[in-house]
């Protein structure tokens, strides 16, 4: 833990004081979203200390030209840029000619500022004494509707209450913006045109190279102690900004506010749409309705949300305020509704790492949206990759394969890799194994194999092909390696053998070869669509069986583990409770050379393939695997805590396994690894649910139905969840002594619990004593 200051609530995130130093760190933890836009929690009034704009639209991005290994044959063009999209919640202040600016106030108090996660809006209210010691009340109250996703609504209020002050609004469209994060500092948006008519304005822009056509608008209403106002504001224009001003000479005590609509519409490039039409059907809508009936609709919408997908915990407030924070967090980013759409590690929180979408989508998200959603949600994350698959056979031609065989990106925003990291991009390909397992657990848990056929065969074949072209037979070893890989242990670059990479290459060339059979056998019109549409021979799946029969795993007979990759043992293994505190974390305090020759592991890495396929190890396997591996973690991954938390509780170690639950939950809302300025671990939520859901609750899949071992940490009285499984809603709620299971339909359901097969009833608690 690095920060402490966010107070303990079940359903709200409450920053109280204010504090210049936490500001960034504070616009990540209060970032609200919609699924078509974002925006972190910058102050709608005008600030001169040290602050991180942004504003994001899903799916516009700029390919900002690589800086480094550009030279290099194969090496990726551009790096995709999440883009900074032009700002419109800006409303200037300024009270007898005084600007607000909490920078340079003489005081601020009674500083508070909420993220109500159950109802979807973000506030904020304090008192400022500005430099002319005009005594100012402000409160706002901000929120992007989820059912007009083109749409954001604030509310603005301020009060003088130590004296009459004359008080002027100046709402604005800003597309003078820029990013933090850009390689060669481009300009990444053009404006074409800034316009004003009556309480409206727009600005039409559109993003270089990739043509997004965009437009920004607002619509503003000001209100006098709560009667509207007539006037018309006074309006200014320029080349990329678009100012509203309102003025009022407002009495000691008396309350002046602003309503501010705005938002974005969205053109494809190459599409003709009169995007400033639609932003003016968006605002009349908006205007029509007005900001309280539109914030009663936003409670409205997340109270469905909820009603899947919150799991409540009794008895540890901060146990209960985490798993919220990341569900809404992920609900904030993806709803599903467009299969051109993914999930950025960031989301709408900040712009490190760029593009929309890696291999943590699969790995780690997918299962969330499976339990809490409706399938099609986590079909359309397939599709994506399915529509990119082209893109991927592309990416790997260029490296020099052939026959159709698919290298899907590390990092990508239309398919095609962006990453600009030579050991991430070209060595990571570990990437294309978790592509292949999210198929297999799509159907393995929605029952819906009609993907395979129509499309995830397709990507199991370039996915096959690729692994067996990769791999390169040993005479010394007289088996096939895989050479030069980075496994999802970052902290190891260019090794061979990564025991990881090899053991999911080899699965997915079995998974492929029994999928190819059992299309072949059951969809036939579509095994002979797929085998004239790619070339298929049964010459060559024989030489993809040959390279998964004859796979090399490296593995140390006096310690009977796997090797995590073929060298590891000649490393100075000193485990991470003996590195001193001013070591960590390693990423910030060691050069890269010195991080790459020593024994510490950023992420699971063996054990993520022991997480993946449990089944095919015993549970002594697993503990000895854990013992050896997780003293030289450092859990400088998001990704980690989780598969650690799950496997500790499948172990029996509850404490262990409740401390990286913690970990996982409150790893942004307590800084542990020291960069939540630059924005949420947005993926890594996803496994915060399956640290409860499969960890605690453990929940899998065993013989095609659903099975559960719950288990419950000490500190807590209770939990429970919901699950949606094949259409049908299984609500667990887990206490020290027992598990109650309750479901929703109209058929019974078997399922198993620890092992004892049960049959529920529609409508019908079902008790089931723990036995510890």
């Amino acid at each position: 833990m690095n920060q402490d200051y966010i107070q303990p609530k079940e359903w709200s995130i409450i920053e109280e004081g204010f504090e210049k130093d936490r500001v960034k760190s504070s616009e990540s933890l209060f970032s609200i979203g919609n699924g078509a836009m974002g925006q972190r929690a910058n102050f709608e009034e005008d600030y001169s200390g040290d602050s991180f704009q942004g504003s994001y639209i899903a799916g516009v991005y700029y390919p900002d030209k690589t800086k480094v290994g550009w030279w290099k044959n194969g090496y990726p063009e551009y790096f995709a840029k999440v883009i900074n999209a032009p700002n419109w919640i800006g409303i200037s202040v300024v009270v007898n000619g005084v600007p607000l600016d909490l920078n340079t106030c003489l005081a601020v108090s009674d500083f508070r500022r909420e993220l109500n996660m159950k109802e979807g809006w973000y506030s904020r209210s304090f008192i400022a004494t500005m430099p002319n010691e005009v005594q100012l009340q402000v409160k706002s109250v901000r929120f992007l509707s989820l059912e007009h996703d083109q749409l954001g609504a604030i509310k603005y209020e301020v009060c003088p209450i130590n004296t009459a002050a004359s008080v002027e609004f100046i709402p604005y469209l800003d597309s003078g913006i820029t990013n933090k994060d850009s390689n060669w500092d481009d300009k990444f948006w053009n404006t074409t045109k800034v316009s004003s008519q009556d309480r409206q304005a727009f600005i039409e822009a559109h993003t270089m190279k990739t043509n997004f056509k965009v437009c920004t608008f607002m619509e503003t209403m000001v209100f006098y102690n709560g009667t509207p106002q007539k006037a018309l504001p006074y309006e200014t224009l320029s080349e990329t900004r678009a100012l509203h001003s309102y003025k009022k000479e407002v009495k000691q005590g008396d309350l002046f506010s602003l309503h501010k609509f705005g938002g974005y519409t969205v053109g494809a490039p190459q599409k003709l749409t009169d995007l400033r039409e639609v932003a003016k059907a968006v605002l009349q809508k908006a205007t029509h309705l007005g900001f309280d009936t539109l914030l009663e609709g936003q409670k409205k919408a997340w109270a469905n949300i909820w009603a899947m997908s919150d799991i409540t915990i009794q008895g540890d407030l901060k146990a209960q305020q985490g798993i919220r924070f990341n569900i809404f967090q992920l609900n904030q980013t993806y709803l599903g509704k467009d299969s051109r759409l993914n999930i950025g590690p960031k989301g709408f929180t900040g712009e490190k790492y760029g593009g929309s979408t890696y291999w943590d989508t699969e790995a780690y998200c997918i299962p969330f949206y499976m339990a809490t959603k409706d399938q099609k949600v986590a079909r359309n994350l397939l599709k994506y990759r399915y529509n990119h698959l082209e893109k991927a056979i592309e990416n790997a031609e260029k490296l020099g394969f052939s026959n159709g065989a698919a290298l899907f990106p590390m990092v990508t925003m239309n398919g095609e890799e962006c990453h600009n990291e030579w050991e991430i991009t070209f060595e990571e390909i570990h990437r294309n194994g978790a592509i292949a397992f999210a198929i297999f657990n799509y159907y393995r848990y929605t029952g819906d194999y009609s993907y395979i056929p129509e499309m995830g065969l397709e990507v199991l074949i370039g996915i096959a092909r690729f692994w067996q072209q990769r791999a390169s037979f040993s005479t010394q070893k007289n088996k096939y390696v895989i050479l030069g890989v980075t496994g999802p242990n970052e902290y190891e670059n260019n090794v061979n053998n990564n025991w990881y990479t090899n053991y999911i290459a080899q699965w997915c060339i079995r998974y492929t070869i029994k999928q190819i059979q059992k299309v072949k056998d059951g969809y036939p019109e579509d095994y002979h669509r797929i085998v004239g549409k790619t070339a298929l021979t049964d010459r060559e799946i024989a030489a993809w069986a040959k390279v998964a029969k004859e796979m090399y795993f490296p593995y140390d007979e006096v310690l009977g583990v796997y090797l995590q990759q073929d060298g590891f043992l000649d490393k100075e293994l000193i485990p991470v409770h003996k590195l001193p505190k001013k070591d960590r974390p390693i990423n910030q305090k060691w050069s890269w050379d010195r991080i790459l020759r020593s024994p510490y592991i950023k992420q699971a890495d063996t054990l993520q393939g022991f997480y993946f396929f449990e089944d095919h190890f015993s549970q002594e396997a697993l503990q000895k695997h854990f013992d050896f591996y997780e003293p030289f973690t450092v859990h400088e991954s998001s990704l980690s805590p989780c598969v650690h938390s799950i496997q500790a509780a499948k172990l029996g170690r509850m404490e262990q396994a409740y401390s990286f639950y913690l970990r996982t939950s409150r790893l942004d809302l307590d800084d542990y690894n020291k960069e939540v300025k630059e924005g949420l671990h947005i993926t890594s939520m996803a496994g915060t649910w399956m640290s409860i859901v499969e960890g605690f609750g453990g929940m899998r899949i065993l013989d095609d139905k659903l099975s559960f071992h719950p288990k419950i940490p000490a500190q807590w009285q209770s939990y429970s969840f919901k699950v949606n499984f094949r259409n049908r809603i299984i609500e667990l709620t887990v206490s020290q002594k027992k598990v109650i299971f309750y479901l929703k339909g109209t058929e019974e359901m078997s399922l198993r619990v620890n092992g004892k097969r049960i049959v529920l009833q529609p409508a019908q608690n079902v008790e089931v004593l723990l036995d510890f």
